[in-house]
């Protein structure tokens, strides 16, 4: 079965050859890891956007930037286009934030092929039938800090890996390629949704694109949280080639995948995040779902389009004047 280690391990070896061009920085620790800051000491780049978000999906996926994207005809963002033949191992196996690393006084969500060789978390990976057994790890965190030794180290441990083949990449939500690579999540949400929140069973998903607006760069780290989060939710769209099997519901489907059909829709993310005391783990798992779905049905040829992109919440969210 494909490695999504050794996959993303092509991408993260043009990023270190391509460093300076790409405007990160690569460093060694002490103890052997390799770390890739793209964005806590430097500014990234939108390349560096793109080659991050590839790597978040385990290397089996494509990935570009639309500029501008097409959001409406009198208001357009620079967008993220995302498409992968993997749907469940690139983004529920490997780019899904399923990781909390907690090591000391150092804290980050982790997403990437890391993830598939600890089983973070487990019940994912049975879902979905996948687990690594290469010897490199690769985890991409969502830190405003650089980790040190021990946290290379808690991961080599945890994917019973050498710390010398232990890769980190690290970007700020507040950076131009922490929100590149959120807004790189569209397809993962809806992904997400079908297996947490509505218990389908994602190994029938065989074709997977989407595209999502780039969230302006915020220098708050939570309002930064908020308004990349609120590209997907108001204003990504994602295509899904499913193949069904009799007695599946692919119209109920697709009627509850989008971020619309939840409860909670209504608000930005941030205030909704703020009322969950910041903690994801408290809000409604239906929110994290893409603004608008088209879904093909491979079985019976049928096309079914549900949600809607919500310009008034996402001009809102993004504070546009």
């Amino acid at each position: 079965m494909v490695s999504v280690n050794l996959e993303a391990k092509k991408v993260v070896d043009s990023m270190i050859e391509k460093a300076d061009e790409l405007n990160i920085a690569v460093s060694k620790l002490n103890n052997g890891a390799t770390i890739l800051d793209c964005g806590v000491n430097v500014e990234g780049s939108f390349k560096g956007g793109e080659l991050y978000t590839k790597v978040c999906l385990g290397g089996l996926g494509e990935v570009g930037i639309s500029i501008p994207g097409d959001l409406s005809e009198t208001f357009s963002l620079p967008s993220v286009k995302t498409k992968t033949n993997f749907p469940a191992i690139s983004t529920l196996g490997s780019q899904k934030a399923g990781w909390s690393v907690s090591v000391g006084d150092f804290f980050a969500l982790g997403s990437g092929p890391a993830r598939a060789l600890a089983l973070k978390p487990s019940e994912t990976y049975e879902a979905i039938g996948y687990k690594d057994d290469a010897d490199i790890a690769i985890l991409t965190l969502e830190s405003d800090v650089l980790p040190g030794e021990d946290v290379a180290e808690y991961i080599a441990e945890e994917c019973n890996v050498d710390v010398n083949n232990v890769y980190l990449l690290v970007a700020p939500t507040s950076s131009l390629v922490g929100s590149i690579q959120i807004s790189g999540r569209c397809v993962e949400n809806g992904t997400y949704k079908m297996l947490e929140a509505l218990d389908f069973d994602v190994n029938k998903v065989k074709i997977a694109t989407g595209i999502a607006p780039i969230a302006p760069i915020d220098p708050d780290g939570l309002k930064a949280m908020g308004k990349t989060n609120d590209a997907v939710l108001f204003g990504g769209r994602v295509y899904y080639y499913i193949d069904s099997e009799e007695g599946d519901d692919i119209a109920d489907l697709a009627a509850k995948l989008p971020s619309s059909a939840a409860d909670s829709y209504g608000k930005p993310f941030f205030d909704v995040f703020k009322e969950a005391d910041f903690d994801f783990y408290k809000i409604d798992k239906g929110m994290f779902a893409p603004a608008e779905v088209v879904i093909n049905d491979l079985r019976t040829g049928k096309l079914y389009n549900t949600g809607f992109i919500n310009l008034d919440l996402l001009k809102k969210s993004f504070e546009v004047e």
